[in-house]
């Protein structure tokens, strides 16, 4: 059986966010979205420009009546991107996880570094990020909780 791995993502509805790296905030955002983003390999340009429309649109706001019917468009949102090679963490063997199907940085950054892009894009404005690779303090207000992990192979 051949082993399938792929983007993933971990999208926290929030009322704010930020993410430290040596005392120095990197990232900040007021309501919108927080993505922890995992990258593999054979990810591919499809994959990315697929995961950012999933952000940008998916209607997890509330609406006037409390519904979860609004988008990150429609609440003219905010995205805070954070690299965490960790969402590829094996724990089929043993107590420590293994991370041996995460990228490694050659091939990881320059895909972060597209997906950035098309979510600026997608979005009409800058995205806030971490700094890949860097050892971060995400700090977060989860809204709701909402909380959603979509892949880039599981299309549903």
């Amino acid at each position: 059986m051949q082993n399938l791995y792929f983007m993933k993502m971990v999208i926290q509805r929030v009322s704010e966010a930020s993410v430290i790296v040596k005392s120095e905030v990197t990232g900040e955002i007021k309501s919108g979205l927080l993505v922890f983003v995992g990258i593999e390999d054979s990810d591919t340009q499809e994959d990315i420009i697929w995961l950012a429309g999933k952000v940008i649109n998916m209607r997890i706001f509330n609406d006037e009546n409390g519904v979860m019917n609004k988008s990150l468009m429609d609440i003219s949102g905010a995205v805070l991107l954070v690299s965490q090679f960790t969402l590829h963490a094996s724990t089929k063997k043993g107590n420590r996880p293994s991370y041996s199907k995460a990228s490694k940085p050659a091939i990881a950054i320059p895909l972060y570094e597209r997906l950035i892009i098309e979510l600026e894009t997608q979005l009409g404005k800058k995205i806030q990020t971490g700094i890949f690779g860097a050892d971060m303090e995400v700090q977060l207000l989860n809204d709701g909780p909402v909380t959603i992990i979509i892949d880039s192979r599981n299309r549903e």
